[in-house]
Protein backbone atom coordinates (compact mmCIF):
# COMPACT_ATOMS: atom_id res chain seq x y z
CA UNK A 1 0.00 0.00 0.00
CA UNK A 2 1.14 3.54 -0.64
CA UNK A 3 -0.41 6.95 -0.06
CA UNK A 4 -2.80 8.49 -2.53
CA UNK A 5 -1.51 11.08 -4.98
CA UNK A 6 -3.96 13.59 -3.46
CA UNK A 7 -2.41 13.17 -0.02
CA UNK A 8 1.13 13.37 -1.38
CA UNK A 9 0.32 16.54 -3.33
CA UNK A 10 -1.35 18.08 -0.27
CA UNK A 11 1.93 17.78 1.65
CA UNK A 12 4.07 18.93 -1.25
CA UNK A 13 1.87 21.99 -1.64
CA UNK A 14 1.92 22.72 2.06
CA UNK A 15 5.70 22.64 2.32
CA UNK A 16 6.28 24.52 -0.94
CA UNK A 17 4.14 27.40 0.32
CA UNK A 18 5.16 27.42 3.99
CA UNK A 19 7.25 30.42 5.10
CA UNK A 20 10.94 29.75 5.66
CA UNK A 21 11.43 31.36 9.06
CA UNK A 22 11.65 29.14 12.17
CA UNK A 23 8.32 28.59 13.90
CA UNK A 24 6.21 29.58 10.89
CA UNK A 25 4.60 26.13 10.76
CA UNK A 26 2.16 25.49 13.59
CA UNK A 27 3.77 22.25 14.82
CA UNK A 28 7.38 23.42 14.37
CA UNK A 29 7.85 24.27 18.04
CA UNK A 30 11.29 24.54 19.59
CA UNK A 31 12.88 21.18 20.47
CA UNK A 32 13.09 22.23 24.12
CA UNK A 33 9.28 22.08 24.17
CA UNK A 34 8.89 19.01 21.97
CA UNK A 35 11.63 16.44 21.29
CA UNK A 36 13.43 17.18 24.57
CA UNK A 37 10.24 16.57 26.54
CA UNK A 38 9.56 13.41 24.57
CA UNK A 39 13.08 12.03 24.97
CA UNK A 40 12.77 12.29 28.73
CA UNK A 41 9.83 9.90 28.45
CA UNK A 42 11.32 7.70 25.73
CA UNK A 43 14.94 7.10 26.74
CA UNK A 44 14.18 5.20 30.00
CA UNK A 45 12.29 2.62 27.94
CA UNK A 46 14.85 2.06 25.18
CA UNK A 47 15.95 -1.55 25.00
CA UNK A 48 19.00 -0.61 22.88
CA UNK A 49 20.01 3.05 22.93
CA UNK A 50 22.84 2.50 20.44
CA UNK A 51 20.50 1.77 17.53
CA UNK A 52 20.01 4.30 14.73
CA UNK A 53 17.08 6.65 15.23
CA UNK A 54 14.52 7.30 12.49
CA UNK A 55 12.53 10.53 12.79
CA UNK A 56 9.43 9.46 10.87
CA UNK A 57 7.61 12.42 9.34
CA UNK A 58 10.54 14.73 9.97
CA UNK A 59 9.19 17.70 7.99
CA UNK A 60 11.78 20.49 7.88
CA UNK A 61 14.06 18.63 10.28
CA UNK A 62 13.89 20.83 13.40
CA UNK A 63 13.47 17.89 15.76
CA UNK A 64 15.77 15.65 13.67
CA UNK A 65 18.72 17.97 14.23
CA UNK A 66 18.04 17.94 17.96
CA UNK A 67 18.01 14.14 17.95
CA UNK A 68 21.24 14.07 15.93
CA UNK A 69 23.00 15.87 18.78
CA UNK A 70 22.08 13.01 21.10
CA UNK A 71 22.31 9.79 19.09
CA UNK A 72 25.16 8.47 16.91
CA UNK A 73 23.09 8.07 13.72
CA UNK A 74 19.79 9.82 12.96
CA UNK A 75 17.80 9.59 9.75
CA UNK A 76 14.88 11.93 9.04
CA UNK A 77 12.32 10.57 6.59
CA UNK A 78 9.31 12.27 5.11
CA UNK A 79 6.81 11.83 2.29
CA UNK A 80 7.37 15.38 1.01
CA UNK A 81 10.43 16.17 -1.08
CA UNK A 82 9.76 19.88 -0.50
CA UNK A 83 10.01 19.33 3.26
CA UNK A 84 13.24 17.37 2.84
CA UNK A 85 14.78 20.13 0.75
CA UNK A 86 14.16 22.50 3.65
CA UNK A 87 15.58 19.99 6.13
CA UNK A 88 18.82 19.60 4.17
CA UNK A 89 19.17 23.35 3.67
CA UNK A 90 18.80 23.91 7.43
CA UNK A 91 21.48 21.29 8.18
CA UNK A 92 24.63 22.46 6.36
CA UNK A 93 26.82 20.52 8.81
CA UNK A 94 25.06 17.27 7.83
CA UNK A 95 24.26 16.39 11.42
CA UNK A 96 21.49 14.10 10.20
CA UNK A 97 20.63 12.16 7.07
CA UNK A 98 17.41 12.87 5.20
CA UNK A 99 15.57 10.87 2.59
CA UNK A 100 12.13 10.48 1.06
CA UNK A 101 10.01 7.61 2.37
CA UNK A 102 6.37 6.70 2.00
CA UNK A 103 5.98 5.11 5.42
CA UNK A 104 2.72 3.43 4.42
CA UNK A 105 4.68 1.39 1.87
CA UNK A 106 5.68 -1.64 3.90
CA UNK A 107 8.02 -2.77 1.12
CA UNK A 108 9.96 0.48 1.43
CA UNK A 109 10.10 -0.01 5.20
CA UNK A 110 11.48 -3.51 4.69
CA UNK A 111 14.19 -2.15 2.41
CA UNK A 112 15.17 0.49 4.95
CA UNK A 113 15.28 -2.12 7.71
CA UNK A 114 17.47 -4.32 5.54
CA UNK A 115 19.89 -1.39 5.25
CA UNK A 116 19.87 -0.13 8.85
CA UNK A 117 18.83 -3.13 10.90
CA UNK A 118 16.61 -2.53 13.92
CA UNK A 119 16.08 1.15 14.73
CA UNK A 120 14.40 3.30 17.34
CA UNK A 121 11.62 5.45 15.87
CA UNK A 122 10.45 8.91 16.87
CA UNK A 123 7.10 9.94 15.37
CA UNK A 124 5.21 13.08 16.29
CA UNK A 125 1.75 13.74 14.94
CA UNK A 126 1.81 11.64 11.76
CA UNK A 127 -0.85 9.01 12.39
CA UNK A 128 -3.63 11.49 13.08
CA UNK A 129 -3.00 13.21 9.74
CA UNK A 130 -3.01 10.00 7.71
CA UNK A 131 -5.76 8.84 5.41
CA UNK A 132 -7.85 6.21 7.27
CA UNK A 133 -6.85 3.38 4.91
CA UNK A 134 -3.14 4.13 5.47
CA UNK A 135 -3.04 4.11 9.26
CA UNK A 136 -2.54 0.40 9.86
CA UNK A 137 0.09 0.21 7.12
CA UNK A 138 1.97 3.07 8.80
CA UNK A 139 2.09 1.27 12.15
CA UNK A 140 3.00 -1.98 10.37
CA UNK A 141 5.99 -0.14 8.88
CA UNK A 142 7.00 1.05 12.34
CA UNK A 143 6.94 -2.58 13.50
CA UNK A 144 9.16 -3.52 10.56
CA UNK A 145 11.63 -0.73 11.29
CA UNK A 146 11.91 -1.41 15.02
CA UNK A 147 12.35 -5.14 14.49
CA UNK A 148 13.15 -7.15 17.60
CA UNK A 149 15.24 -4.66 19.59
CA UNK A 150 13.93 -1.23 18.62
CA UNK A 151 11.31 0.87 20.32
CA UNK A 152 9.10 3.62 18.95
CA UNK A 153 7.86 6.78 20.60
CA UNK A 154 4.53 7.87 19.16
CA UNK A 155 2.87 11.13 20.15
CA UNK A 156 -0.48 12.03 18.61
CA UNK A 157 -3.19 14.59 19.15
CA UNK A 158 -5.95 13.10 21.27
CA UNK A 159 -9.53 13.19 20.07
CA UNK A 160 -10.15 16.01 22.56
CA UNK A 161 -8.05 18.24 20.29
CA UNK A 162 -10.48 18.01 17.38
CA UNK A 163 -13.28 20.19 18.82
CA UNK A 164 -10.68 22.78 19.84
CA UNK A 165 -9.30 22.88 16.31
CA UNK A 166 -12.76 23.03 14.76
CA UNK A 167 -13.70 25.95 17.02
CA UNK A 168 -10.57 27.77 15.86
CA UNK A 169 -11.37 27.00 12.22
CA UNK A 170 -14.89 28.46 12.59
CA UNK A 171 -13.87 31.73 14.23
CA UNK A 172 -15.51 34.79 12.63
CA UNK A 173 -12.13 36.03 11.44
CA UNK A 174 -11.06 32.58 10.25
CA UNK A 175 -8.55 30.20 11.81
CA UNK A 176 -5.27 31.48 13.27
CA UNK A 177 -2.73 32.26 10.55
CA UNK A 178 -0.55 29.21 11.23
CA UNK A 179 -3.51 26.84 11.32
CA UNK A 180 -5.18 28.17 8.18
CA UNK A 181 -2.70 26.56 5.71
CA UNK A 182 -3.29 23.13 7.27
CA UNK A 183 -6.98 23.30 6.40
CA UNK A 184 -6.35 25.06 3.09
CA UNK A 185 -4.27 22.13 1.85
CA UNK A 186 -6.80 19.53 2.92
CA UNK A 187 -4.78 18.19 5.83
CA UNK A 188 -7.20 17.13 8.56
CA UNK A 189 -5.60 16.91 12.01
CA UNK A 190 -6.93 15.00 15.04
CA UNK A 191 -8.83 12.45 12.98
CA UNK A 192 -7.94 9.35 15.04
CA UNK A 193 -9.97 8.34 18.08
CA UNK A 194 -7.88 7.57 21.15
CA UNK A 195 -8.85 3.91 21.41
CA UNK A 196 -7.77 3.21 17.83
CA UNK A 197 -4.08 3.88 18.40
CA UNK A 198 -3.32 0.91 20.71
CA UNK A 199 -5.46 -1.22 18.40
CA UNK A 200 -3.22 -0.37 15.43
CA UNK A 201 -0.20 -1.10 17.61
CA UNK A 202 -1.50 -4.52 18.66
CA UNK A 203 -2.47 -5.45 15.10
CA UNK A 204 1.12 -4.70 14.04
CA UNK A 205 2.42 -7.18 16.59
CA UNK A 206 3.74 -4.53 18.97
CA UNK A 207 3.05 -4.00 22.64
CA UNK A 208 2.62 -0.78 24.62
CA UNK A 209 5.57 -0.40 26.98
CA UNK A 210 4.49 2.93 28.49
CA UNK A 211 1.90 5.61 27.77
CA UNK A 212 0.52 8.87 29.07
CA UNK A 213 -0.91 12.27 28.25
CA UNK A 214 0.77 15.63 27.79
CA UNK A 215 0.01 18.92 26.05
CA UNK A 216 1.56 19.32 22.60
CA UNK A 217 3.16 22.72 22.11
CA UNK A 218 2.44 24.67 18.93
CA UNK A 219 4.01 27.86 17.58
CA UNK A 220 0.68 29.71 17.69
CA UNK A 221 -0.21 32.16 20.46
CA UNK A 222 -3.50 33.56 21.72
CA UNK A 223 -4.24 37.28 21.77
CA UNK A 224 -2.93 37.54 25.35
CA UNK A 225 0.40 35.95 24.40
CA UNK A 226 -0.30 32.45 25.74
CA UNK A 227 1.21 29.64 23.69
CA UNK A 228 -1.45 27.34 22.27
CA UNK A 229 -1.12 23.75 23.41
CA UNK A 230 -3.25 20.83 22.26
CA UNK A 231 -4.10 17.68 24.22
CA UNK A 232 -2.12 14.67 23.08
CA UNK A 233 -1.26 11.14 24.09
CA UNK A 234 2.08 9.35 23.88
CA UNK A 235 3.07 5.71 23.71
CA UNK A 236 6.33 3.80 23.80
CA UNK A 237 5.87 0.61 21.79
CA UNK A 238 8.04 -2.37 21.00
CA UNK A 239 7.91 -6.00 19.97
CA UNK A 240 5.30 -7.84 22.00
CA UNK A 241 6.55 -10.79 24.00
Amino acid sequence: MSVTSRYREAWEGFWREAPDEPGAVIWDAEPALTAAVHLALFVPHLAASDLPVVDLGCGNGTQTRFLADRFPRVLGVDLSTAALARARHADPADQAEFRQLDATDTGAAEQLHAELGDVNVYMRGVLHQCEPDDRQALVDSIATLTGERGRAFLVELSEAAKPLLMDLARRPGGPPPKLAPVFAHGIAPAEVVDEAVPRYVAEAGLGVVASGELPLATTEFTADGTRMELPSTWLVVGRAG
